[in-house]
């Protein structure tokens, strides 16, 4: 009993104190909580040597240094969380809070950048990276209304890559070469065989006799040592592939002000980094393949390029007629496209 009389006048102290102090208590945990580190995953479905994994490498270090480790970014490439499939659903829903893709893996959801993605005369990948973020702000693509768009930026075009020289429509007529979904009616128009399969394939393929070679932009050829089996790269640049990432929009909305502002100032910021970053991981490549391996680049003749070119452009031509009657701004789009193609190929030649 005596302890208990002993106990209970510093209990009643504490709640004393405790109920004075309570203001000052709860800011202090407010402050805490205003502290706590906010985490982001992002995911991507290919490896991360590949560069747009560098780029999510050097978004996630720019974001951590900027926001003083107020932000810290988990990054799962190779399709350890998200695959090609099912990024965009997967951001929707939450599973990742970003998700960078390529959105010509999805055919017919984008009908504008299709055009854009289009054998159109960039230069390198910083010209086609510039321009694709320009249509995509101008033109934000109606499936990504619900989500907040991080960065947008392009691969270099496409270029054949084969085991025999290949010079002319002619020298093109039947053969067999890997390629990516979206440009299987590209080179159908120039006579080939399109054979569909995964990149990973590639290698037996080649080795097999199954294709003659593939179409892809050029980092590849060291990246993935195909250059010890392919020797000729045909100087036409084709098709690109346009990449953007994008955040889930309830995420989004929860991110403090200042946050938000960093990741808006890195959108453009990534875009001349990848297509800086790939152009002379490019170069690299083919002199790396030109020294190690004997590449040999084959050029076409005036004539020959501009065979290509009025086949090419006829169908691009075509597809924008049947998007301007489908209702799509699709003259408009192609428009600009070759206005922002002049001025950037200019600016990064």
């Amino acid at each position: 009993m005596k302890r208990l009389l002993w106990v209970l006048p510093l209990v009643l102290t504490a709640l004393v104190l405790s109920g004075c102090g309570g203001s000052g208590n709860s800011e202090s945990a407010s402050s805490e909580g205003n502290d706590e580190v906010i985490k982001l995953t992002y995911a991507f479905f290919a490896p991360a040597g590949t560069f747009p994994a560098v780029q999510m490498e050097e978004w996630k270090n720019r974001l951590e240094e900027r926001t003083d480790g107020k932000v810290k970014v988990e990054l799962f490439p190779g399709g350890s969380l998200l695959e090609a499939n099912n990024m965009f659903d997967g951001v929707a829903n939450g599973t990742a809070d970003i998700g960078l893709t390529s959105t010509s893996y999805e055919p017919g959801r984008f009908p504008l950048l299709a055009i854009s993605d289009m054998p159109s005369g960039y230069a390198n990948a910083k010209s086609a990276s510039h321009v694709t973020a320009d249509l995509v702000e101008k033109y934000p693509p109606e499936p990504l209304k619900d989500f907040k768009i991080i960065t947008t930026f392009a691969t270099e075009p496409a270029y054949i890559q084969s085991k025999v020289p290949i010079a002319s429509i002619n020298d093109l007529k039947g053969k067999q070469l890997r390629i990516a979904g979206a440009l299987i009616p590209i080179m159908e128009e120039l006579g080939a065989a399109p054979v569909g399969m995964s990149q990973a394939e590639v290698p037996e393929a080649l080795q097999t006799g199954v294709v003659e070679g593939y179409v892809s932009s050029r980092e590849i050829l060291k990246d993935t040592k195909l250059a010890e089996m392919v020797g000729y790269v045909t100087d036409y640049p084709l098709a690109l592939n346009t990449f953007i990432a994008v955040m889930n929009k309830d995420k989004w909305d929860s991110l403090p002000e200042d946050v938000r502002q960093v990741i808006d100032e890195l959108n453009r910021e990534m875009t001349e980094f990848t297509g800086d970053y790939l152009d002379h991981h490019v170069q690299d490549s083919i002199v790396w393949s030109q020294e190690t391996h004997d590449l040999e680049i084959v050029e076409l003749s005036d004539s020959e390029k501009k065979a290509w070119d009025d086949r090419l452009n006829a169908m691009q031509e075509e597809y924008v007629e049947e998007l301007e009657k489908e209702g799509h701004p699709a003259k408009e789009y192609a428009e600009d496209m070759r206005s922002l193609i002049e001025k950037y190929n200019e600016e990064f030649k």
